[in-house]
Parts: C-alpha cells; structure tokens; sequence
C-alpha cells in the first residue's frame, strides 16, 4: 500500500443533519485509528450541514467533502464507495455517534480474520432527551449469523467496517432496495463471504420519530422479504429476479414473475410479522396484506389479539372488519 493511501475510508452520507452533525464528524476525527479519509456527501441538504461540512474540512485535510443534489441514501453511499481510495470502508451515519476505540477493533479484527468481509459492532440508542438504552444485541459470529438472517436485520449498518473490493463485486448497494439496502447487501455478501459483528458496543444509535426506519415500516418490511426471496433464487441456482430493476414490483405481480403460484403469499407471510405489532406497521397497505393473508388462508400470528391490538390502536372499524373475515375462513 503507497503512504499516501490511507488504510479506511469513512462514508457518511448526510442530508439536513445540521443539529447533529458536529457530534458525528467529531467522534470520527477523535478516532484512536487516525489513518483514514473522511468522504462526506452531502446530498442536497437545506440545512446548515454544508457549512458544517466545509468548516470541518478546513481544519482537517483527511475530509473530502462531495456536494450534490438529492438523489437518496443508496446513490450517496455507492459514489462514496467507488471514490474511496482505501481498502476498507466504515460506515457512519451523520447523526449517530461513537467510541473512540471503534476503528481501531474493527480493523484489528479484519486484519486478523482475513475470512471475514465485513465486521459490525453492538450498539446502543439514544434519544435528543439523553435517554439510552441497549440496542438487540447483533450476532457476534457468522455461524450465529446464517443462523439469523433470514429473519431479522443482522447487522447495524452505521457500524460496520467493510471490505471495498468486496462489496464492489457484489454490485453494491442496490437502488431497488431503497429503505432496506442493508438487508439486501448483507444477504449477497453472506455467499461471498464471512461477516460477524464484535461483542463491545461501539456505536451509538440516534433514535428519532420521524427516522426512515419509522416512516417506510412497510415498505422496509416488504424489501427486506424481497431480499431474502431473491438470495434463495440465487442459491437455487436461479437467476435473481429483481436484478437491473429499478424498483422493487408490486407484491401481486411476483407469481407472474417468477413463474410460480405461492411466492407473493410467501413474502406477504414473511413481512406481517414485522408490521402487526405498531399502529404505523397497520397502514392502509400492511391491512389489506393481512385480509389477503386470511382470505388465501395463510399464516397469520396470534390473529385475534391482533383483533384486540387495533382495538387498541384506536382502529375499531378495522378489528370488525379483520373479525369478520376470520370467521369467514
């Protein structure tokens, strides 16, 4: 590796984080691993974050601002991708903070597990009010890994170290996947590669109401149950059905697509789990994907204390109509 190439590249996207911003770029410049560039897209925000962005990078050399206009989460992270010089990319998010220490375990590990292509950290919430709170704890091996990730999210994205070379092979992060980007990512690399996650809790996750992860439920739900569907096509031997696409198709036409009955009934019956237990997982969309769910008599957990959930929801209308059609079945 020349001098000049740093050992990591730090990929921050940032879009109207002004109020948080310095706490993530000061966290990532008082890293105990200090041999690294520090790519910032700033992807057309209305805030103050531009500023904030150039100030730090008139003091510190290693920050390579990008300014462009909005084109999303999935574009930023893939420029940033392809313009790191290193071998190893860090995720950060520009309103997340972390420990000191973070960097350096993680490129410990990499450099001692040279079968691993990516290693996240535990993590740990918190709130503007200061409140903190232990985040569910993410697999710390690969075999716990596999073990897991056909039905949750295994890694926390922010966190994670990974190989450039890696994840460029792998197409990067795809555009069709918007709001579950990571699920999609982390199944494709899983056949390329190992990848676990440390024990220590490194990162600090900021919790907000308005955070994407709250306002795209169904849609992040029904991505993430798409990905899967399409690492087991791959793994069949079958070509990838969403590969090229430009967005994910609606649930209905998956039969027509994959040329086979049962699977747009395998992804509804994968994504409710995530939607039924939150008013705003119940949307409009998540309700008629559980009538279907019952009409097709597919698997629905606990269906009657879902009943009594939109009962408490404040949705009574929905509880009689979701009672009727039990009854029905």
């Amino acid at each position: 590796m020349s001098p000049t190439t740093p050992s990591i590249s730090i990929a921050m996207s940032v879009f109207n984080n002004a109020p948080y911003l310095a706490q993530a770029i000061g966290a990532m410049l008082a890293q105990t691993h200090a041999d690294f560039e520090f790519l910032i897209v700033n992807d057309g925000s209305t805030d103050e974050s531009a500023a904030i962005i150039d100030g730090f990078a008139g003091r510190d050399a290693r920050i390579r601002p990008i300014h462009q206009e909005n084109r999303g989460l999935v574009a930023s992270l893939n420029r940033m991708l392809h313009a790191a010089r290193a071998p190893l990319v860090a995720r950060m998010d520009g309103d997340d903070d972390c420990h000191p220490e973070r960097l350096a375990r993680q490129v410990a590990f990499l450099d001692a597990n040279p079968d691993h292509g990516v290693v996240g950290t535990q993590s740990i919430s918190f709130d503007d009010a200061g409140n903190r709170w232990a985040s569910p704890a993410f697999p710390t091996s690969d075999a716990e890994l596999r073990t897991q990730i056909a039905t949750r999210n295994v890694m926390c994205h922010p966190s994670v170290v990974m190989r450039r070379d890696l994840v460029v092979a792998a197409g990067g992060y795809r555009r069709q996947f918007i709001h579950c980007e990571d699920r999609d990512l982390w199944l494709r690399l899983s056949e390329r590669s190992r990848l676990a996650s440390l024990p220590e809790a490194l990162t600090y996750y900021r919790r907000t109401p308005g955070q994407v992860s709250n306002r795209h439920i169904v849609a992040q739900a029904l991505g993430a149950a798409m990905a899967w569907l399409a690492h087991t096509e791959r793994e069949a031997g079958r070509p990838d059905p969403f590969e090229g696409m430009d967005t994910l198709p609606p649930l209905d036409d998956l039969d027509r697509l994959l040329g086979r009955a049962g699977v747009a009934a395998s992804v509804r019956e994968r994504a409710l789990p995530q939607l039924i237990y939150t008013p705003l997982g119940l949307s409009s969309e998540a309700f008629r994907m559980v009538l279907d769910q019952v009409s097709e008599g597919g698997s629905l957990p606990r269906p009657w204390r879902l009943v009594a959930r939109l009962v408490k929801f404040g949705q009574p209308g929905r509880a009689l109509t979701l009672a009727a059609a039990l009854l029905r079945a």
